[in-house]
Formats: C-alpha cells, sequence, structure tokens
C-alpha cells in the first residue's frame, strides 16, 4: 500500500462556534488557525432552541465579510452533530479557543466525547490572546445594550451591523439604549 507523504495530505480544520455576533477574540483564532492548516472551515451552529441577537445567514455572512481577506477560509453553518460536519466536509481537524481554565474543562469533555464518536479527529486548543481573555459574544451584547463601545470587541466592519440590530429590537430584548458603537469619549 502506498501511502502518500505527509505534505501530500491536506490539513482540514473545523473552527464551530455560534458567532452571534463573531468577537475580535474569534477573530483572532481564526487568524492563527489560518496559518497552521491548509483549510479552515468556520462552522457556524444553528441552534433552533436558541433564540440569538442575529440568525444563522445574517451571522454567516457578517464572518464572511470578516474573514474575505483570507483565501484559506470558508464559513459554513452546520446543525446536529459536529462530527457528522466533520464527516461531510472530510476535515479531521477541530479548533478551539480557550479563555480559562473553566473552558478547557468543558472542552475537554467535548473532546473526548467526539474522540469516543470518531478517532480519526483530534482536537487542537488555542490559547486565545491575553487581550482578549475576557472577551465574549454574550458580553459584547450586553455592552452594546447598555449603550457602552464595542468597537475594540468585534471587527470594525460589523459594529453598526450589531448597533443597528440591537437599536430594532429596542425593548424588547436588548435594552431601550440608542446604540452608536462608541462611547462619548470617543467622540
Amino acid at each position: 500500500m502506498n501511502l502518500p507523504y505527509k505534505e501530500d495530505i491536506m490539513k482540514r480544520a473545523v473552527y464551530p462556534g455560534s458567532f452571534d455576533p463573531i468577537t475580535n477574540g474569534h477573530l483572532d483564532i481564526i487568524e492563527r488557525s489560518s496559518k497552521v492548516f491548509d483549510e479552515v472551515i468556520v462552522a457556524v451552529l444553528i441552534n433552533p432552541d436558541k433564540k440569538g441577537l442575529f440568525d444563522i445567514d445574517e451571522r454567516v455572512n457578517l464572518i464572511k465579510r470578516c474573514v474575505k481577506n483570507f483565501e484559506n477560509i470558508r464559513v459554513e453553518s452546520f446543525s446536529g452533530l459536529l462530527i457528522n460536519f466533520m464527516k461531510e466536509t472530510h476535515s479531521s481537524v477541530i479548533v478551539k479557543g480557550l479563555r480559562a481554565v473553566s473552558d478547557f474543562e468543558y472542552e475537554f469533555q467535548m473532546a473526548l466525547m467526539n474522540n469516543k464518536l470518531d478517532p480519526n479527529i483530534e482536537t487542537v486548543f488555542m490559547m486565545t490572546n491575553a487581550k482578549y481573555s475576557y472577551l465574549s459574544s454574550s458580553s459584547v451584547k450586553q455592552v452594546a445594550q447598555f449603550g457602552g463601545c464595542i468597537k475594540d470587541l468585534v471587527p470594525n466592519n460589523i459594529i453598526e451591523d450589531i448597533t443597528t440590530k440591537i437599536n430594532s429590537m429596542g425593548e424588547k430584548g436588548y435594552g431601550s439604549y440608542k446604540i452608536t458603537g462608541v462611547s462619548p469619549r470617543d467622540i
């Protein structure tokens, strides 16, 4: 049996998440992953049980705008088991960003389960850049909801999308503040 040289095997990784919305921390993991793997698929989870700020098509489009300059990144949505998506896309590595020890405990359990379901799938943990260790999509939404500045938290080209969405929701779920994406001290 002739095995291909290691250099001939394409390493395709999947970076899964809800990305509601994508943050600078997510983008940092995507950028760093793109330097390690031949191709990275940003896999946006469709979770019908969760009402997000953005629907699945909006999240996919926001991410595509943020990664448009990366040649080896593609963005897709998926539902169901991540392992099934991995098989469908012929991917062999799951990339997960870790902000804290508490992230590791959960992600370690998920990695073990994924490995149980398919021993050919590996999980690679990337430590979040320290300047983003506090950052989450939930915190971005909360800061924006109460009129805080999000310009250092998310890519600049989606600030308006976030502020417009939150402003349009008003008291229906994300507060009644008029959001601008910048704080008064930045004006």
